[in-house]
């Protein structure tokens, strides 16, 4: 999978569960009507069972920047409070954290899940955005990070 490259996200839930959060390479667009992603996440890890029963996560695309803040959130040893210290976040509609500054926010209700493998793959219809234009993405590729350049910018027609 190292060859394989993905943007950078963390993932975060807040709700009658507690609070969750960690750093995947696994989200994907599912379909534009309804706006639906999917996440993949591991059984194996806490934030599983949280997001699960909380019913809502924000995909949280990182910038350019942000690779520390990546590092916090996949670190096993890094409390959730100190990982959600490296940042500031703001809630959207379903009161997952959203991060402010990153490249995207995309707040989300869990609608299904399916076990393949180790992971559940969550699928997750968008319920807000915050978009922050002119950010460098950030990209995992051959076990590193890579920053990108800002996607242009389109004007409507």
């Amino acid at each position: 999978m190292a060859g394989l490259g993905a943007a950078v996200s963390v993932i975060t839930s807040e709700g009658k569960a507690g609070l969750a959060g960690c750093t995947v390479s696994a989200v994907c667009s599912v379909t534009d009507d309804p706006p639906t992603l999917l996440v993949c996440i591991n059984r194996a890890s806490k934030n599983n069972s949280v997001i699960r029963e909380n019913g809502n996560l924000c995909v949280n695309v990182l910038a350019g920047d942000q690779s520390h803040i990546a590092m916090q959130f996949a670190s096993k040893s890094v409390s959730m409070e100190s990982r959600f210290a490296t940042a500031t976040w703001e809630r959207l509609e379903t009161g997952a954290p959203a991060l402010v500054g990153g490249v995207a926010a995309l707040d989300c209700q869990v609608m299904s899940t399916n076990e393949v493998g180790t992971h559940t793959v969550f699928y997750c219809e968008i319920k807000a955005i915050l978009n922050m234009a002119g950010r460098e993405g950030l990209m995992y590729f051959g076990r590193d990070f890579h920053r990108l350049p800002p996607a242009a910018q389109t004007v409507p027609a």
